[in-house]
């Protein structure tokens, strides 16, 4: 079988766009996952492209999110949306992480949800200032599980409405 080159970088392409959509917040691999099926990937591919991309981001948000967000609330033009980030992600999830520690990190990052995520759990132990070694594996783990879960729920293998 030969491949030319126009069907590898379609390939590649499709690859990349399943990675950098799961690296994005908000979408990560909840979105990025459904996105690789419907490209014609294999629920396992996508669910490994997703995982990777949406870790892609997380040492850097664990490693330098507190610095940047302390200079920008220093800035008039961001002062306010770095606050509201702040102040959001800390109410809605802080006390869970705070009383459970890498487990509520864990439970945060593997459930399914809208506003959990690697995003979320790494900003949270971020501003909480948990330690890496501790926040990574959460993190690492909760997205291995919530990838499992949505490429259950994208293949139909598991379905909400069955009853």
């Amino acid at each position: 079988m030969e491949i030319s080159l126009s069907q590898l970088l379609d390939y590649l392409t499709v690859e990349l766009t399943v990675m950098l959509t799961a690296a994005l917040p908000v979408i990560e691999l909840r979105g990025a996952i459904p996105v690789g099926i419907s490209l014609g990937l294999t629920p396992i591919h996508a669910t490994v492209l997703s995982f990777i991309g949406s870790m892609i981001p997380v040492p850097f948000i664990l490693f330098t999110i507190r610095p940047i967000f302390n200079y920008l609330k220093t800035t008039r033009t961001f002062r306010k949306l770095v606050n509201k980030i702040t102040d959001r992600s800390m109410k809605n999830h802080s006390e869970k992480i705070y009383k459970y520690g890498a487990w509520g990190l864990f439970i945060l990052v593997a459930i399914p949800l809208p506003g959990t995520g690697v995003w979320t759990g790494s900003l949270v132990a971020a501003l909480l200032n948990m330690r890496f070694k501790l926040a990574f594996p959460a993190i690492l783990v909760g997205n291995f599980i919530a990838g499992i879960l949505i490429m259950l729920l994208s293949n139909g293998v598991v379905s909400v409405f069955s009853g």
